[in-house]
């Protein structure tokens, strides 16, 4: 317990510390993002890898909360696909890179004696589909990171209730992590997550919840990984729907996202992160009690129609304002990430 308290402290502060510290160097370098006329400095998520590793390596090292062969090989797979991010970052990397780098990672850690071969490779799959959706998910401010730390407190608990006690504190401390760097990624943002730390909160996240469902039915377990990304799912959802009827290719950016519509429905943009993390909590609550048996598995049915719900009406807001031209996210000269 006064390891946990430590370690999820410490990783606040380390990720806060150098959430700060990494504007500078990101701006001098031009490895920026455009949101509302803003230049937004992306090494956030450079902040938030470097905090979890080295917190949960120095735990692991002292003895004091050993992380396990599992558990270290996921965070090793981790590191690699945020490295993929910093370069997508950096300079402009084809979509299809990102799937298949993501992909080989999560191949590299599927507990495929548990899952077995089929299980497996749509475990791959999902893994690849959540880190990618996470990356999406960084259209606004706060939101990915908020999303990420209240799926990170429910995945941990469904590890904490399965014993696994190494991936609960990487969660954890994932999750301190995540609420440091939100202290300079709330609106107006000063620091951006950036494709390094979207991909690495994904990835993480998607990759534990498998750990933690790997040896269930392939469909209970489809219903609670659902569940515990609603949101990012969501997201990903609205936008394939309003490009696709739109006639548009799925490549093309554009304002379709969650947090687009919401706003041209008359939000904030804090209300908007506010809202979305609570359904975001909503979908994780639902998933751990499936997960811990205190609900029937019928409950992610629930979330499903919640998700089309709010699909469905968020379909019906105008794609683009009336008022003017598209926001300077989407027609600014600098790199735009809302894939």
């Amino acid at each position: 317990m006064l390891y946990g308290i430590v370690a999820a402290t410490s990783a606040l502060l380390v990720a806060a510390v150098l959430s700060a510290l990494g504007r500078a160097p990101a701006l001098r370098l031009g490895v920026v993002d455009r949101r509302r006329q803003r230049r937004l400095p992306l090494f956030g998520g450079v902040a938030i890898v470097l905090a979890t590793c080295l917190v949960t390596v120095a735990g692991d090292r002292v003895g004091v909360a050993r992380l396990g062969g599992g558990v270290g090989r996921l965070l090793v797979a981790g590191a690699a696909v945020a490295a993929l991010g910093l370069v997508a970052d950096v300079r402009r990397v084809k979509m299809r890179v990102l799937v298949v780098g993501t992909g080989v990672a999560a191949a590299c850690v599927v507990p495929y004696e548990e899952t077995g071969v089929a299980g497996g490779v749509l475990a791959v799959a999902w893994v690849v589909f959540v880190a990618l959706a996470f990356r999406a998910l960084d259209h606004a401010d706060a939101l990915a990171g908020t999303v990420g730390v209240v799926t990170a407190f429910g995945v941990g608990a469904c590890a904490a209730a399965e014993v696994m006690d190494g991936l609960a504190v990487l969660l954890s401390v994932l999750a301190a992590a995540l609420t440091g760097f939100l202290m300079h990624n709330w609106h107006p943002a000063r620091v951006g997550l950036g494709s390094c730390g979207s991909l690495f909160t994904g990835f993480l996240l998607a990759s534990a919840a498998v750990f933690t469902r790997a040896g269930y039915g392939i469909a209970s377990s489809a219903g609670v990984l659902f569940s515990l990304t609603a949101v990012a799912s969501a997201d990903v959802i609205l936008v394939v729907l309003v490009r696709r009827l739109g006639g548009r290719p799925l490549s093309r950016r554009g304002p379709d996202h969650l947090a687009h519509r919401l706003r041209r429905s008359g939000l904030t943009p804090a209300g908007v992160t506010v809202l979305l993390g609570l359904g975001a909590f909503s979908g994780v609550l639902v998933g751990v009690l499936v997960h811990v048996g205190w609900i029937a598995g019928s409950g992610a049915l629930w979330v499903g129609a919640g998700v089309l719900g709010v699909v469905g009406v968020l379909l019906r807001i105008p794609g683009s304002s009336p008022r003017g031209p598209a926001s300077p996210q989407v027609t600014g000269q600098l790199r735009v990430r809302n894939g």
